[in-house]
């Protein structure tokens, strides 16, 4: 990305169907119509072809239709039954409305729901989707500038790989071991997805405040850059008080300005962050040290987390008790492997932030280790486990096979490069937009690239 471009447009995967509803607000126009467009329609694929219907008038197209606005500044498009919070705890569905274009997108037997908009109209929504709008300007014109950040450098990483035809593997695997990580299963219709999987991106209609539109205005252009790249800069709900380094999240690549930091002015005390050290790790995850993201204030929690976000009562500490039926039964679901009854979860390796990279779990009938944090979460719970920054202890042991199993957890999320409630506490202290960023993403600097 060279400095001084003009503002990029991006698209943007909304979901994809066999059948899409959506309507059209405004006067849109198709290659596929020589009408002005609008009101109700429904898509589906028609005997190998994308077919539109709305009352009285049907398109068709071989591959894909493109409905572009009348007027950007005002026509929208409604999409029906989207779903957010894909396999997370909190997975609904929702209508959403979007300005820019809309795409269909002939899919194999699915249609692929696209929109095509300006980036910066893209982050006025995103900061929205991932933040309430009625944050502080200085938490927002923070989250702008990551989440800008970390598109225009997904984007790069995607050209790179596409003109090296370099081969994106995320998997390690072998009788004893399973190591897995998610990030760049590649979206080869379109640059992001809507979903947390990328950034949540949810429309319009989350905008409702005039501070999401100027903290998005306010740093127009401005990403944070290192070695004269983009950064790809990572952010989760909780680091727990101290951040994860991104190797040991996703690829074994170290990013100088993606390390573990200590989420305060100065290292938790009576605390040994050496979590190489089990009886270390333990004290620090069932502990509760002083950070930043540290806190119970509901008027600072309600800036970060959005009304299905506060179903979750708890985010620095947490508890999670499982029976042995429970604990057995989710594991084989997940996993697709019969461990039988599971004797033992032992950690075989954790991060400078005490989060699992590698669980040993020894079932009855199986053995396996398995990692990154991702996998420990998702082998651990019914949808995800909030970190895995965990401590896991056994009891009711009845001939040899533990009854009940506790885990102890710290923190939401990878705990990777900005820590969104941290965050919104050094905000609400005083601290601006470039300090918070800066303390969170160590060896990067500012700079406006359009």
């Amino acid at each position: 990305m060279t400095t001084n471009a003009a503002e990029p447009l991006i698209s943007i995967g909304i979901l994809s169907n066999s059948k899409i509803t959506f309507e059209l607000y405004g006067d849109y126009s198709s290659s596929a119509s020589t009408k002005k467009l609008n009101g109700q329609f429904t898509a589906e694929i028609i005997n190998g072809k994308l077919v539109c219907k709305t009352t009285g008038h049907e398109i068709s197209a071989q591959d894909e239709i493109i409905f572009e606005p009348g007027d950007l500044s005002i026509d929208t498009f409604l999409i029906r039954d989207v779903t957010i919070g894909v396999k997370f705890h909190w997975e609904r569905k929702e209508k959403q409305r979007f300005s820019g274009s809309l795409k269909l997108k002939k899919n194999k037997n699915q249609i692929t729901v696209i929109n095509i908009i300006s980036i910066e109209k893209y982050l006025t929504s995103v900061v929205s989707s991932e933040m309430s709008a009625k944050s502080s300007l200085q938490l927002l014109k923070a989250h702008a500038i990551i989440s800008r950040s970390w598109l225009l450098a997904q984007i790069e990483k995607s050209k790179q790989l596409k003109k090296t035809k370099a081969k994106y593997s995320s998997l390690a695997e072998s009788e004893e071991e399973r190591i897995k990580w998610y990030d760049r299963e590649d979206h080869e219709l379109f640059d992001v997805c809507a979903d947390d999987h990328c950034q949540r991106y949810q429309g319009v209609t989350k905008i409702f405040t005039d501070v999401a539109r100027d903290a998005v205005k306010q740093t127009y252009g401005i990403v944070l850059m290192s070695d004269n790249k983009i950064c790809d800069t990572r952010y989760s709900k909780s680091c727990g008080g101290i951040s994860e380094s991104f190797e040991n999240v996703w690829e074994p690549t170290t990013y100088k300005y993606l390390t573990s930091i200590t989420d305060y002015k100065f290292p938790a005390e009576n605390f040994n962050a050496d979590f190489s050290n089990e009886q270390n790790a333990v004290k620090w995850i069932k502990g509760n040290p002083t950070a930043f993201c540290n806190t119970t204030d509901k008027k600072i929690l309600s800036q970060v987390l959005l009304d299905f976000d506060q179903e979750t009562k708890d985010f620095f500490r947490w508890k999670v008790n499982y029976s042995q039926e429970e604990v057995s039964e989710i594991i084989k679901f997940k996993s697709g492997i019969d461990f039988g009854q599971i004797l033992d979860l032992i950690p075989v390796e954790r991060g400078y932030s005490s989060r699992l990279i590698k669980l040993k779990i020894v079932g009855t009938k199986k053995t396996l280790t398995v990692g990154k944090e991702l996998e420990i979460r998702k082998y651990l719970s019914k949808s995800h486990l909030y970190s895995s920054a965990i401590v896991i202890e056994k009891s009711n042991i009845q001939n040899d096979i533990p009854q009940k199993f506790t885990i102890y957890g710290a923190g939401w999320g990878h705990g990777v490069g900005l820590c969104q409630i941290g965050a919104a506490v050094m905000a609400e202290r005083g601290h601006e937009f470039d300090e918070i960023l800066l303390h969170y993403f160590k060896n990067a600097e500012l700079k406006k690239i359009y």
